[in-house]
């Protein structure tokens, strides 16, 4: 144990247990402790530890460290956790004071036990758990429903507290901010749709027909169902991002600690916006696509402009129309019910956001395909 001080340098690690008169132990750590050398393990201290007499308090003697770096403070963590564990309070006074400050940031935040070992569940457990998981799920959507229900009453009473800009604002955000977008969209779609026509249409020089297949397609559901996607992946994100950020920044508490309802505030001018917009977006995508049908048709098929107009007008009929823009009214409410409600329903924090964001923009297509199933089938149900 004793070594001359010219050697102290070189000496290699080495931790011994001293057992004082009054049943205390002494932790003593010598020598050069970094991980270019062998260092000694904490195995054959501890096993000394629990075999001898019960102590009460553990101390540490560094005076004789002539290095040191993290391969001695995983060794001194292995023994604080151990006394931890056999309830020996540890005093870390004679340890430098580099090491103190960094083993009080290793202990600063519990760990968490569970984290490394994860019990796997027999599968009739994980099945009910994912149930009942879904049933909450189904359960929070409708009390959602019921608020802004609710909510929807005290504006028709005038009761509802919002401010009108923020209304305005967000009929400009779903409105006119996203023509730029619909335009091009919905113009591809047409270009598209013409093209795939005319691939059959040409074989029985039927080309004139792509007026009547771009313009039902988009009147009838492409219209509505390209502009609620492109408006769920821009517009319900948006939401969602942007109620789920107030949440975290407890924006959300303050306004209810105010006594101003959450849902008058930040949801009800959403719905209302994306809702009412939706279907004029829907008949400018119409428009949009019409437009790509008559590019293909004038450019690739000698079809003049009036011959494409006169056949797309003989063809739609008011029906169409309605069922497109009743459909992209529901998808309007959709789009903004799954934003506003994963906004609302965020964590708090910034990876909460991300993820309330994500699931939007999810729930919210899949709200459009679903709800246009239904559409079309109680529209061929009904013969319309």
């Amino acid at each position: 144990m004793s070594s001359s001080p010219e050697s102290a340098p070189d000496m290699p690690g080495r931790l011994e247990l001293e057992r004082l008169s009054d049943g205390a132990l002494v932790v003593v750590v010598s020598g050069r402790w970094t991980l270019d050398r062998e260092l000694p393990h904490a195995d054959q201290l501890l096993t000394g530890i629990e075999e001898g007499p019960k102590a009460d308090i553990l101390s540490f003697d560094g005076t004789r460290l002539s290095g040191w770096d993290s391969g001695l403070l995983i060794t001194l963590v292995r023994i604080v956790e151990y006394c931890s564990q056999a309830h020996i309070a540890v005093d870390r006074n004679g340890l430098p004071k580099g090491v103190r400050r960094l083993l009080e940031l290793a202990f600063a935040v519990p760990g968490n036990k569970g984290g490394k070992e994860t019990q796997q569940l027999p599968l009739l457990a994980r099945v009910g758990a994912t149930a009942i998981n879904q049933w909450l799920s189904f359960l929070a959507v409708l009390d959602f429903l019921g608020e802004i229900t609710i909510a929807t009453g005290r504006l028709f009473t005038g009761r509802a507290k919002f401010r009108r800009l923020d209304l305005w604002l967000a009929i400009q955000e779903c409105g006119a901010d996203a023509l730029p977008i619909v335009s091009l969209i919905s113009v591809l779609v047409g270009l598209i749709l013409a093209f795939v026509g005319s691939i059959q249409l040409k074989t029985f020089g039927a080309q004139i027909y792509m007026a009547d297949l771009v313009g039902i397609a988009m009147v009838r559901a492409m219209g509505a169902i390209m502009t609620g996607i492109i408006m769920a992946g821009r517009t319900g994100a948006s939401f969602a991002a942007r109620i789920g950020t107030m949440q975290v920044n407890e924006e959300i508490d303050a306004l209810q600690t105010t006594g101003v309802a959450p849902l008058d505030f930040l949801v009800l001018p959403r719905i209302i916006a994306l809702t009412f917009m939706m279907p004029l977006l829907t008949l400018y995508a119409d428009l949009m696509g019409g437009l790509g049908g008559l590019i293909v048709a004038v450019t690739g098929f000698d079809i003049s402009f009036r011959e494409y107009y006169n056949e797309t007008k003989n063809t739609l009929t008011m029906t169409n129309l309605g069922i497109g823009l009743f459909s992209s009214l529901v998808f309007g409410f959709l789009i903004s019910f799954c934003g506003c409600l994963k906004g609302m329903q965020c964590g708090r924090s910034a990876s909460a956001v991300g993820d309330a964001t994500t699931s939007a923009v999810v729930t919210g297509i899949v709200s459009i395909i679903v709800a246009t199933a239904i559409i079309t089938v109680v529209c061929n149900a009904f013969g319309i």
